[in-house]
């Protein structure tokens, strides 16, 4: 009667590849596909890599202003947001003005939150302005909008969801406290209608826009871009 011979592969084979397996699953594995984009997805600190983000952000016209309404983005300096700076007990506009404001003194309290004076260097113009909290005084300073809301809406901002409205309302890296007037005057202009009066300013006030547009999601208008590819190519 004839035997049946069985082989059989040795265990240690098998362990080899799994292994070989399991490496080659782990690098296939695509990098950074189930990043969340929106706020908090990156930084653009600088002209260069504000020269790259520009690159990158869809040119469109446009959209009609139809549909916005401030309220859409929250409540005026709300503390409700995931940002930096966000549910820390103290209202944005105090969190700037204690951020952006030197020589700062508070209301008195447990929590050092509604700032009451303090001296600002403002950027737009240059100028010092003292600082007084008060119905006639407080708007000397005003927190801007870097990206005004109502652009970004024409520009996106309407498809956010709301907490991501809230965000870019209440962004630190999208407030900046400034000359009162001159923030009126700048209204919701793009970098095309509009830059501050201190040109010293201009490289950094364009690379924020751009970091904000970019970590929201939003496009600019071919005249937005190419105004401010000027303005990085000369800093």
């Amino acid at each position: 009667m004839a035997s049946t011979r069985t082989s059989s592969i040795p265990r240690w084979v098998w362990i080899l590849c799994f292994i070989v397996v399991s490496v080659v699953v782990v690098l296939l594995e695509p990098v950074g596909d189930d990043e969340p984009a929106g706020p908090g997805g990156g930084t653009v600190e600088n002209p260069s890599e504000a020269l790259e983000a520009l690159a990158a952000l869809p040119v469109r016209p446009a959209e009609p202003q139809s549909g916005y309404d401030r309220s859409l983005f929250g409540s005026a300096w709300t503390d409700e947001v995931t940002v930096d700076l966000g549910r820390n007990g103290c209202d944005t506009r105090n969190d700037i003005l204690r951020r952006d404001l030197v020589d700062v003194s508070f209301e008195p309290g447990k929590k050092q939150c509604t700032v009451v004076a303090g001296t600002l260097e403002d950027p737009y113009t240059g100028k010092t302005i003292s600082f007084r909290r008060g119905v006639e005084t407080s708007s000397a300073v005003q927190i801007d909008h870097v990206v005004a809301l109502s652009d970004a809406w024409k520009k996106g901002a309407r498809y956010l969801d709301d907490q991501a409205k809230r965000n870019l309302a209440n962004d630190p890296r999208n407030l900046i406290a400034v000359d009162g007037p001159t923030n009126q005057g700048k209204g919701d202009s793009d970098a095309s209608e509009w830059l501050p009066p201190n040109t010293a300013y201009h490289c950094e006030y364009v690379v924020r826009q751009i970091e904000v547009k970019t970590v929201y999601e939003l496009w600019v208008t071919q005249a937005e871009h190419d105004a401010m590819a000027r303005v990085l190519a000369s800093c």
